[in-house]
């Protein structure tokens, strides 16, 4: 494939339009329409707009669809996407250009389409803005602002080339493409309802009376003045000059960012040098804007252009890029601020740089106007997310004049600076990818159920459905139909689930755990008298459990749910494992290990604690044909010190269950270690009587450390000191000798390497708690003759985790290493499998909602009040609808195509730039825009390809070109025999019958 877009030509738009509003009431894949509130206008430049918002200059205004698209959802000021003298295929923008999982990314900065290219598309998306706005009565068909936006210096601006773009965008009429919509629209008139001759006779050929001057970093002051006087006296336009974060200087900038946990971002003060200085801007300024009142012009700056920063991790090819979205609000929102107290208010802002739903409102009631988007356009939701936006802003009073609120501005800049939305997570983000890769039809899926979300497949959606309702007792049912362990899931689950959920990219994860739980205290006792004892097999075979954790107890209950007889064997008193034993009681009750060991015993798993485990000879003579062992990582990780002794988690952890009010370890207490283990001994160690100060030392930072983001914050909300990037060498006389480190190159694990500095430091410390890991016990296995690998871990058949001795299984930790519950709860059910039929895909259809509509109606609506966030009703449901590939291509070039009514997804390689945005947001470890089955428009465009996709030769033959997994044939669709799997074959009709409009030059 090429990164070359090909324009759809004005027939083609309309055809395209006009079918698939027809046929599926939608356009360019936008489902629901923003209806414009007459009462509601804002003038500008001498125009009128019925909103305040609209898209940015950038993806989302480059090509006609995106504008298209944009208008639909409620956009009304445009900023059509910057062009400049260097254009086209001579303009190097490496590919991927974008990349927004959080802050956003971009190397590209203007259109790269050539001038007159450029000049067509915005053409072309102003007349028919002009159509469906009348046609679909969605306003009036003069409430919307087209802002044209030109770079970088005075003689590009002059070339003739940009030149004359400027000229044919303040009038077009005689333009040969103002000529071919009147036609092609004459053409079509028999399809429209509300529109006739007259009406598209009278369009006004006027697109842009107004500009931005977008700058380079770097552009002096002189010439930026030089340009903007041009623009003003020569063109006669309404002038905005685009700002640069820059102008706030380094030192503000730079501590801005670490305090918001943006410290990673690479940049110098060469930029802040050698752009323009605030300084200069005011007095400039001031002369520009007794320029422009002296023409009768509008005039104002833009804020702001995104921020540069160097490219450190390979987030994109190239050495710098350009950072916008959440990161960038504190800083524009300050440069607002700073110009505004400068100018007392009376300065015009057009805003952007981190803009979105959660804080336009505040940013329009402080009277700054009008406001663009784009990072958040990006995301999941894509344009509709305009549409939620537009409606908020409907909510309040438009303003009749330019005067910027000091006070309301003050207090934005200061929630920006404090308020958690624009704080970067303390911990690395896990990867919300799959492992497995996308298929090229029917990949729609939940990736909090699939691989790399849940280990047991849990039915996600179809659970949180039924707590959305107060459905428990049905929620219950579909948990505990896969998950043996409702209670200790719900309370201590690591939530691989969450990592994946689709829902982080709009506000936040859904709290699945907490969901889960909510289930399980709300219904556990119904379900208890509702459930029915398993009717036992009859010479079933016996089998035994040594070990009675999450695992031991996990296989119990699947194996006794299936009649089988069981028997779980714990040598301590209490069943639960490290649940009852280890992790403190303030992070799980033993009730509610209790309610799921009760369960377990419901269905018949017999419990024998108190002694140890009977020898595999001597379960054999007692008749047990199978042995499960799931005794988990008991063994103590050892911290080497030069000197001194330090006290092992498990041991501090164990002893503080039993007795947590004594307190043998003195006033200052040292955890070494970063994970949950080590937060665990931190947090119970906080609540000792007579303890003063209670500190984790790790030689990472916590950016790097392996506990769960949750509970470094937990921690840290107890009190606890974190003493980051240090080594411990020695303990004696109660001082922690520790070498200091500095984070080199990353890892495999993705987390950066510790390096020695060769400097040290000391720390009070009375006890010193290793919580460096734990093992399992290798000897303990070799010694009853089951084969371990280099590492410790036990050798078993990966799909069954049978050993190498006959009907002995080893589940757990030994298998995986010390492991998470629910990878735990995967194993038992891999080996009970294997002992006999499982019965646990009862609700497998239910993750799939019967109302489609209602689920598509979620997508692009964001949850704004912040007690509701994580909510199980705010559930996607991916199951039913994906279409994340759909939502966030800005020029629409994945499509939802409906085959026999199930939607697929097919990607139209014209329509493409390889921005790379669909695979950032592609739940798989795929891009769309490679991967997914593809229509090509031109043969040439097939050759110039390698994605599996089609040509049409001949539609009315229906004869294509196909190429599938690398091998290229020609086919006639209408053959009987056709070496092409039946679902591809049915898509390709379904597009030549139903789909042509696709396929219009």
């Amino acid at each position: 494939m090429s990164d070359i877009m090909h324009p759809i030509s004005i027939d083609g738009l309309l055809n395209w339009i006009l079918n698939e509003y027809k046929n599926e009431s939608t356009i360019f894949g936008v489902r629901k329409f923003y209806k414009a509130d007459p009462s509601k206008i804002l003038s500008l430049f001498g125009e009128k707009m019925e909103t305040p918002c609209g898209p940015a200059a950038g993806p989302h205004t480059q090509l006609a669809q995106n504008i298209i698209a944009s208008y639909l959802t409620g956009s009304r000021f445009f900023e059509v996407k910057t062009v400049q003298i260097i254009d086209g295929e001579d303009l190097p923008v490496s590919k991927p250009c974008i990349t927004a999982a959080d802050e956003c990314y971009n190397v590209e900065w203007s259109t790269e389409l050539r001038v007159p290219q450029a000049f067509d598309e915005y053409v072309k998306g102003w007349f028919i803005l002009k159509l469906l706005s009348k046609e679909l009565n969605l306003g009036d068909p003069d409430g919307f602002i087209f802002n044209m936006s030109v770079g970088y210096d005075l003689a590009g601006i002059q070339s003739p080339k940009v030149d004359q773009y400027i000229t044919d965008m303040q009038e077009a009429k005689e333009t040969a493409i103002w000529q071919e919509c009147i036609e092609v629209a004459y053409k079509y008139l028999p399809q429209f309802k509300n529109i006739d001759k007259a009406y598209i006779d009278a369009i006004s050929s006027k697109v842009c009376r107004s500009i931005t001057l977008s700058t380079l970093h770097g552009c002096p002051s002189d010439e930026i003045e030089r340009i903007t006087t041009y623009l003003l006296e020569s063109k006669g336009l309404n002038s905005f000059i685009k700002c640069n974060p820059t102008m706030l200087g380094y030192e503000y900038t730079r501590q801005t960012m670490d305090e918001l946990g943006f410290d990673y971002m690479v940049f110098d003060d060469h930029h802040f040098i050698e752009d323009l200085q605030f300084e200069d801007a005011v007095p400039m300024l001031n002369r520009l804007q007794r320029l422009a009142d002296s023409k009768g012009l509008n005039f104002g700056v833009k804020i702001t252009n995104t921020f540069p920063v160097g490219i450190a991790e390979d987030e994109l090819p190239g050495d710098e890029m350009y950072m916008s979205g959440r990161s960038l609000f504190p800083l524009s929102i300050s440069l607002a601020k700073k110009l505004s107290d400068a100018f007392e208010g009376k300065l015009q802002i057009s805003y952007s740089g981190g803009a979105d739903v959660f804080n336009i409102k505040e940013i329009f009631d402080a009277g700054i106007w009008p406001i663009t988007m784009a990072t958040t356009l990006l995301k999941p939701g894509g344009y509709q997310r305009m549409n939620q936006v537009a409606n908020l802003l409907g909510e309040s009073d438009y303003p009749s004049q330019v005067q910027v609120n000091l006070e309301k501005l003050t207090r934005i800049v200061e929630k920006a600076r404090t308020q958690a939305r624009y704080k970067k997570s303390i911990k690395l983000p896990e990867s919300p990818k799959l492992r497995k890769t996308v298929p090229l039809t029917d990949c729609y899926t939940a990736p909090c159920r699939s691989d790399g979300g849940c280990p047991i497949d849990q039915d996600i959606p179809a659970y949180l459905r039924y707590v959305s309702e107060g459905n428990y007792l049905d929620a219950l049912r579909v948990i505990v139909d896969k998950n043996p362990l409702p209670f200790i899931t719900g309370t201590i689950c690591a939530h691989p689930c969450m990592t994946k959920c689709t829902r982080q990219f709009y506000e936040g994860s859904i709290k699945i755990r907490e969901a889960k739980l909510e289930a399980a205290e709300h219904a556990y006792d119904e379900l208890m008298a509702t459930m029915k004892k398993p009717i036992c097999k009859i010479n079933a075979a016996k089998t035994a459990v040594i070990g009675g954790g999450p695992a031991g107890i996990s296989a119990g209950y699947l194996l006794a749910r299936e009649g089988m007889p069981v028997t779980v064997f714990e040598k301590a008193d209490t069943i639960g494992g490290v649940c009852s034993q280890i992790v403190p009681e303030f992070r799980i009750s033993m009730k509610s290990v209790q309610n799921d060991v009760e369960m377990a015993k419901f269905m018949g798993a017999e419990f024998i604690t108190g002694q140890a485990a009977p020898s595999i000879e001597e379960l054999r003579e007692q008749g047990y044909t199978n042995v499960i062992y799931a005794i988990g990582a008991w063994k103590h990780g050892k911290l080497r010190l030069e000197t001194g002794k330090t006290l092992n988690s498990l041991e501090f952890l164990k002893a503080n269950r039993e007795n947590p009010m004594i307190n043998p370890y003195g006033e200052q207490i040292v955890v070494v270690g970063g994970g949950n283990t080590a937060m665990d001994c931190a947090r119970a160690a906080t609540t000792l009587p007579g303890v003063k100060k209670v500190s984790v030392v790790y030689r990472r930072d916590k950016r790097n450390m392996p506990a769960d983001e949750e509970e470094l914050y937990f921690a840290l909300g107890d009190g606890v000191e974190f003493l980051e990037l240090l080594s411990p060498i020695k303990l004696a006389d109660g001082l922690l000798t520790c070498e200091k480190m500095r984070l080199g190159t990353r890892d495999s694990s993705g987390r950066r390497k510790p390096v020695a500095t060769g400097e040290f430091t000391e720390v009070l410390a009375d006890t010193v708690i290793a919580a460096v890991g734990e093992k399992v016990d290798t000897d303990f296995y070799q010694s009853i003759g089951i084969l371990t690998d280099q590492y410790g871990k036990v050798v078993s058949n990966q799909d069954t985790l049978e050993t190498n001795l006959k009907d002995v299984y080893v589940i757990g930790d030994a298998n995986l290493g010390p492991a998470t519950i629910v990878e735990a709860i995967a194993d038992a059910t891999k080996a009970a499998g294997n002992i006999c039929q499982l019965h646990d895909k009862h609700y497998e259809q239910t993750n799939l909602n019967d109302d489609v509509a209602f689920v598509r109606n979620k997508r692009g609506i964001l949850e704004t009040n912040e007690a509701l966030c994580g909510q199980a009703s705010n559930c996607l449901e991916c199951s039913t609808i994906c279409e994340s590939c759909m939502d966030v291509c800005p020029n629409r070039a994945n499509i939802v195509v409906n085959v026999k009514g199930q939607p697929q997804i097919v990607h139209v390689d014209r329509m493409c730039n390889e921005c790379g945005n669909c695979e950032t947001f592609c739940p798989y470890a795929s891009a769309p825009y490679k991967d997914k089955f593809t229509l090509f428009n031109t043969e040439a465009d097939f050759e110039n390809s390698t994605n599996s996709g089609f040509y049409v030769i001949d539609p009315r033959e229906k004869s294509c070109i196909v190429r599938l997994w690398g091998n290229t044939s020609l086919v006639n669709l209408n053959s009987q025999e056709l070496a092409i799997p039946t679902d591809i074959i049915e898509l390709m009709d379904t597009m030549i019958e139903e789909y042509d409009y696709c396929m219009q030059m």
